[in-house]
């Protein structure tokens, strides 16, 4: 029995899964995990590129000792960030973190170069400072060596692609994301890479998810002692492959993709590029099999895990269970975040710059870490009801309820709460649903299962979902009222 191996890499770990299908279900297990932590050095925060390639023959390593036959492999990862190969495909430098601060202040000069219309109306994406563009146009301001070295430019999966393989290649729902990708056109926007000073030639071409990109190679085969195995370039954008393996049987569907980054919304078969979509800062990111993402981009649980990070540094550690307890308990509807504040974006005290907003807000701060945690997640339970009602507005369609997969699902407090705030059911489940995207999109190439249908089909038969119904309406519309006047939300 031959198996698939999806690596599924994350802005705080990564993990190698196998799946196999048996009897029209999936059966997954998890092969290797391993820690993602960015490293701070001389004053820049970057992705320890080489630790996580290590990591992945790791995984490889262990296939090969416990015997198993592998059909093929993919690799799914965070958007946004990228390595650069010099002469002779030298990786030039670890690729910068996008939560390191260089880009700050670079959106704004870029669209004084080439105005916001112009910039969503070739690419849909939403504008975000963390998004490629400003990432290389704040090397090009600083005069980057690396940047004038490069011969190639690559995603994070495709670096690691080529370090497997030998071989070059983008895929097309991680370039969407870099807001340099012109979906009408179907390629590299060359007007925006020349706003921003980019050399055209080290951005090669995009590949389709489904399509094989090369066999591990030689090279590789003999450090580990293992066979050749086709490597397939599948929704390389971690949400893409999530949004994938959501378990809806019908084309028109919601869902939110739950984890450190939360990103609701609905697939759609072209991008909606207008002005509205642009005025609610909607992004149309690629997605499986001609499928397109409009969605919103939330900051999520990362608020969460840095308050958690911070309270460990000062001597008190919390299980994140232990945190959900004392949130159920703490007061509902004390104070509220705007999640996508920037001061929330970088890491750091998270809890100070909860006090500092509820300050600015004229609101009370938390006292105590349930406090604390309540005002998140009800701030994300709100915020997710917020964009809802925006994906309907853009759609058209008022949706039946929710789809939740990812990590964030295991919270079994937000998803109660989400419910409750969206007034609708919320069915949440898979957990691992990157994973389980990236295998669908390989089991499809390999001619295990026909199309995506027939694939969100057998995820459906594989899993179980939670049901999540709506409670306590009346409280938690007043309260969403005072959430959008507190933090200052309308459309």
């Amino acid at each position: 029995m031959t198996h698939v191996l999806a690596f599924d890499l994350g802005a705080s770990s990564g993990r190698a899964m196998l799946g196999r299908l048996a009897d029209g279900k999936i059966q997954l297990e998890e092969l290797h995990r391993f820690p993602n932590d960015p490293v701070q050095a001389g004053g820049r925060l970057h992705w320890d590129i080489l630790r996580l390639l290590h990591e992945l023959k790791q995984s490889l390593l262990k296939a090969k000792h416990r015997g198993i036959k592998l059909s093929s492999i993919a690799i799914d990862t965070w958007g946004v960030d990228f390595g650069l190969l010099g002469e002779g495909n030298e990786l030039l430098g670890n690729p910068y973190h996008y939560r390191d601060p260089h880009t700050n202040g670079v959106m704004e000069r870029v669209l004084g170069k080439v105005t916001s219309d112009e910039v969503f109306g070739r690419t849909g994406i939403q504008f975000m400072s963390i998004n490629t563009i400003y990432q290389i146009a704040s090397m090009k301001e600083a005069g980057s060596p690396l940047l004038r070295e490069a011969k190639h430019f690559l995603m994070i999966p495709a670096l690691l692609r080529y370090f497997l393989t030998g071989e070059i290649h983008n895929e097309f729902s991680l370039a969407t994301t870099t807001q340099l990708y012109n979906p009408l056109t179907g390629d590299w926007d060359d007007q925006l890479l020349e706003a921003i000073g980019a050399d055209r030639s080290m951005f090669g071409p995009v590949v389709q998810p489904g399509t094989p990109v090369g066999r591990l190679s030689d090279e590789v085969c003999a450090e580990l002692g293992i066979e050749s195995v086709p490597v397939i370039a599948v929704a390389e954008h971690d949400t893409g492959s999530a949004v994938a393996a959501v378990p809806a049987l019908e084309p028109s569907f919601a869902y939110l993709s739950c984890g450190t980054w939360s990103l609701i919304g609905t697939e759609v078969g072209e991008p909606v590029i207008h002005a509205k979509a642009q005025e609610l800062n909607f992004t149309n990111e690629g997605g499986v099999y001609g499928t397109y993402r409009l969605l919103k981009n939330i900051m999520g649980l990362w608020i969460l895990q840095e308050c958690r990070r911070e309270w460990e540094r000062s001597g008190v550690s919390y299980s994140f269970p232990e945190l959900v307890a004392l949130a159920s308990a703490a007061e509902p509807f004390a104070c509220f975040i705007d999640s996508d504040d920037d001061m929330f974006l970088p890491p750091g005290d998270m809890p100070a710059r909860i006090r500092s907003f509820c300050e600015r807000t004229g609101q009370k701060a938390p006292e105590g870490a349930g406090a604390y945690v309540r005002a998140i997640l009800e701030s994300l339970a709100f915020k997710y009801r917020y964009a809802l009602e925006q994906t309907e507005s853009l759609s058209g369609v008022a949706y039946k309820g929710l789809h939740m997969v990812g990590g964030g699902i295991q919270n079994t407090l937000l998803c109660e709460w989400t419910a409750n705030a969206i007034g609708k059911p919320v069915w949440a489940g898979p957990t691992e649903g990157s994973a389980i995207g990236n295998m669908l999109v390989q089991w499809i190439t390999n001619g295990e299962l026909g199309d995506i249908w027939e694939a969100r089909r057998v995820v459906s038969d594989s899993f179980p979902v939670a049901v999540y119904e709506p409670n306590e309406r009346e409280q938690w519309d007043q309260a969403y009222a005072a959430f959008k006047a507190m933090t200052g939300l309308a459309y």
